[in-house]
């Protein structure tokens, strides 16, 4: 995508006072939003006023009562906000193009109007081409891509639970460098609880990291530990700082929480390492979605990692010899009762057998008649089958909500994503936790999924309501703001967006989808 210089955005200012000047002080523009109450993605207070759109920015900001304009809206009892910004969208981790990315609908709904994708360390190892599929498909929303660290190690390394030699670390910071040189990265993302990038030690994070900090990028990564499970999480998040410190690179935990009766109630541990490091000076923060269960493989969730060296095909071997079996067994046993017992895990999706989906595991196992560990094996030796854990408890949500430095990401649509995230989440952190139940400000609410986003993950020109920036933008009617779906009902679209602009074009107009395709692919270089 071809940025705007300072200097064209200087003359395109120049020339918008030009024609004010020439037709004795008005200007004419492309749009107006007229009326609105005004967010400015920084968490300054609202105002009532308009905003001019011409062309894919935004011209002007304030009182424009004098200028004219070939369109306008009536914006008046209605909130203005920059376009929000999802930091941890699974919308293309498998498939290149995924209708989420494509229609775009369901983001929309919500006014997400920028996506960054490949997190958790997923994603493909060449950017180039997942940029081509994406621009050919044409997204309805921008797409800012990360490098993942699983795809690159999996290239070099494969599966194997070892650590890569001298050789082959060089091979996978120099794919790490492409993606940022060429493919214009915008960060380096790891999920070190799925195997193989389990078995990542902290020097060869630290050698990727450091090639990430040389463009500007950043690191973003699902901890190895957000319990008690393996190193515990007090280690996983120290680890992270090591990182940060030691590359001088910004460092990103995601979707941050406590996982597991045993972390309940302990946010303001992770708290005061976070604080004692930004006191310290390092650039570290976090994101989150406002729910108190999380969503992904079962196998990542129950196996130990041991048992996941060399890939699935070889699990299922360690499970058919009896001794292993018995070991895989017991450590199994441990980690569900660490996810609060097999009344928290829900399985959402199972191929070889769908009448399960929708059931947790302790009652798959009364229907079975086996003892919900081992219903769960069966499973895994017969398909991959995904999960939500009931892990997570309200009270540490809100305590992370209300830190300064935590953000807003969906970490939703996953491959057959059933978890009303992906559908959801920024109505419901705006409906339910800044309007309903007033945890934080509205202000901050939207600032959290626009400006400050912006600012860290490095989007220049967007998230904010200043002329200038690209006119991303919503329109949205906070009497009838809301989250529509469920755990039942998890892909039922959020409501109140009445107005939403991709790139200036509109994506929602009056509550309705046009079909318009106008996102384009983010590049950290331009």
């Amino acid at each position: 995508m071809k940025r705007r210089s300072p200097r064209a955005t200087f003359l395109l200012t120049a020339f918008a006072l030009f024609l004010s000047i020439e037709n004795g002080g008005a200007a004419t523009y492309d749009l107006i939003i007229r009326g609105g109450t005004l967010y400015d993605g920084r968490g300054g207070k609202p105002f009532i006023g308009d905003v001019a759109l011409q062309g894919d920015r935004i011209a002007a900001v304030g009182n424009l009562r004098a200028d004219t304009a070939s369109r306008e809206i009536d914006a008046r009892g209605l909130a203005v906000a920059p376009g929000f910004i999802d930091g941890h969208s699974h919308a293309a981790d498998r498939e290149l193009v995924r209708p989420e990315l494509a229609g775009a609908e369901a983001l929309l709904a919500q006014g997400v109007t920028t996506v960054f994708i490949n997190p958790d360390g997923w994603g493909l190892p060449d950017l180039a081409a997942q940029r081509a599929q994406i621009e050919k498909a044409g997204p309805g929303v921008n797409v800012a891509p990360m490098i993942g660290h699983k795809p690159v190690r999996t290239a070099v390394v494969g599966l194997a639970a070892r650590a890569p030699t001298p050789e082959e670390l060089n091979r996978m910071c120099a794919m790490v460098r492409t993606a940022f040189e060429r493919d214009g990265a915008f960060g380096l993302s790891t999920g070190l609880i799925y195997a193989p990038a389990s078995y990542a030690k902290i020097d060869e994070l630290l050698a990727l990291a450091r090639v990430a900090a040389e463009f500007g990028g950043f690191y973003h990564s699902h901890i190895r530990d957000e319990s008690d499970a393996t190193v515990g999480r007090k280690a996983a998040v120290e680890e992270l700082l090591t990182i940060a410190r030691e590359a001088k690179i910004t460092s990103i935990i995601t979707h941050i929480k406590g996982s597991g009766p045993r972390m309940w109630g302990r946010a303001d541990e992770e708290i005061r390492q976070v604080e004692a490091a930004r006191a310290a000076g390092l650039a570290v923060w976090a994101d989150q979605y406002p729910y108190e269960a999380g969503a992904t493989y079962l196998a990542s969730m129950v196996l130990p990692g041991w048992a996941q060296d060399g890939g699935m095909e070889k699990t299922r071997a360690r499970l058919a010899d009896p001794a292993t079996r018995a070991k895989i067994r017991a450590e199994m046993i441990t980690s569900i009762e660490g996810r609060g017992g097999p009344g928290t895990h829900l399985i959402s999706e199972y191929e070889p057998d769908r009448s399960v989906e929708g059931l947790r595991l302790d009652e798959i196992g009364r229907r079975r008649k086996m003892e919900p560990v081992d219903a769960a094996i069966a499973m895994i030796e017969t398909g991959e089958p995904r999960a939500i854990s009931f892990s997570i408890r309200m009270d540490d949500i809100l305590t992370f909500m209300r830190q300064p430095w935590t953000m807003t990401a969906s970490d939703g649509f996953g491959v057959a994503e059933a978890h009303p995230r992906s559908y959801g989440t920024f109505s419901r952190k705006l409906r339910v936790f800044a309007l309903d139940q007033q945890v934080i400000s509205l202000e901050r609410a939207i600032q959290s999924m626009t400006g400050q986003p912006a600012e860290i993950l490095g989007l220049r020109d967007r998230g904010v309501l200043r002329a200038g920036a690209f006119a991303d933008l919503v329109v949205f009617d906070l009497a009838k703001l809301r989250d529509a779906a469920t755990y039942e009902q998890p892909r039922a679209r959020a409501e109140g967006m009445v107005q939403v602009f991709v790139n200036g074009r509109s994506a929602v107009v009056d509550g309705k989808y046009p079909g318009t395709r106008a996102g384009r692919v983010l590049s950290r270089r331009k």
